[in-house]
């Protein structure tokens, strides 16, 4: 036990395991005590088999929260022992269902002494104790039914990696990493347009000098992703947000969300009312982060790209 005093927190799975596996041990030992032929495993199949008869395994299943192929497992235990017996559905000849056997139906008597016992033995227990295990479990139960842990890994991570990211005006050493970054992910889906060579190929002219804008996002000071404010000539909107890319390699920390905030950021402090993008609906990622941005679809509009078959727009104001 002393290595959960090293490893903290991060062992709770292993940690849980070992007290499952004492409780699975004592329930073993208590079921001979009381000479109940019954393994701990098979305890709430049995138990929703006292409660209803003529019950399928997909019922038992979602009773008990576990999945088909597990049930049944413990079914075919549990029949080989004498336990249970599987029959046809007399109302539906297509569904099979499970019954507790004349010696399972014997114990249902013979364990009410048991139940009662250990009941008791289990609020002894949790009076001993300065905290309520069984309220402590129901609330986790609820809190990771809402978000499971690797989720909340995962949120963790995200936030440790955005640490070492920053996101840095464009300069002429970046243009390179302009370029290909987006000529990586265009290539990968789709095929490199006119317009694509020419704000890659020229940033500082067809977009730095018309007013628009270039961030680059740099992880431990390595530019991985990039996107662009290009200047619209339009009444309704002030620049397009364009030319968002990252790096395979860097995906996965959040990149696109930071940029997309510094870019909207940028927009807000040069005063624009309105932001435009174009993209394609099999980038779902993307897609999806627009709409975490505040982007909404909007339609009727031109485009000069073969590939855009979606467009959206940010009010600002």
């Amino acid at each position: 036990m002393k290595i959960f005093k090293r490893t903290g927190k991060m062992a709770l799975g292993s940690r849980l395991r070992m007290l499952t596996a004492k409780f699975t041990d004592d329930a073993a030992a208590i079921y001979r005590l009381y000479n109940i032929d019954m393994q701990p495993k098979w305890f709430p199949v049995f138990y929703v088999l006292s409660e209803r008869d003529d019950v399928t395994i997909t019922e038992i299943a979602m009773e008990i929260g576990h999945s088909q192929p597990s049930v049944s497992k413990i079914v075919r235990e549990m029949a080989a022992n004498g336990l249970v017996v599987e029959n046809k559905d007399s109302a539906d000849g297509r569904r099979n269902v499970v019954q507790l056997s004349a010696t399972g139906k014997e114990i249902i008597e013979k364990i009410q002494n048991q139940y009662q016992d250990v009941n008791n033995a289990v609020e002894a227990l949790s009076a001993e104790a300065n905290y309520d295990l069984w309220k402590a479990i129901e609330e986790w139960e609820f809190l990771l039914d809402q978000k499971s842990l690797f989720e909340r890994v995962r949120e963790t991570r995200k936030r440790r990696e955005s640490s070492f990211v920053e996101i840095v005006p464009y300069e002429a050493k970046y243009q390179s990493a302009f370029r290909e970054l987006n000529v990586a992910w265009i290539s990968k889906y789709f095929k490199m347009e006119g317009a694509d060579y020419k704000s890659l190929d020229y940033p500082q002219s067809y977009i730095l000098d018309r007013g628009g804008q270039i961030l680059v996002a740099l992880y431990r000071g390595e530019p991985v992703g990039v996107c662009a404010l290009i200047k619209m000539d339009d009444p309704e909107y002030d620049f397009e947000l364009a030319k968002m890319a990252v790096s395979p390699k860097a995906q996965g920390q959040n990149i696109g969300w930071l940029l997309g905030n510094a870019a909207i950021e940028k927009a807000k402090s040069l005063d624009a009312n309105a932001l435009y993008l174009e993209s394609n609906t099999i980038l779902k990622p993307a897609i999806n982060l627009y709409h975490k941005l505040g982007f909404r679809k909007v339609t009727g509009r031109p485009t000069p790209y073969e590939r855009a078959n979606i467009q959206m727009e940010l009010r600002l104001h």
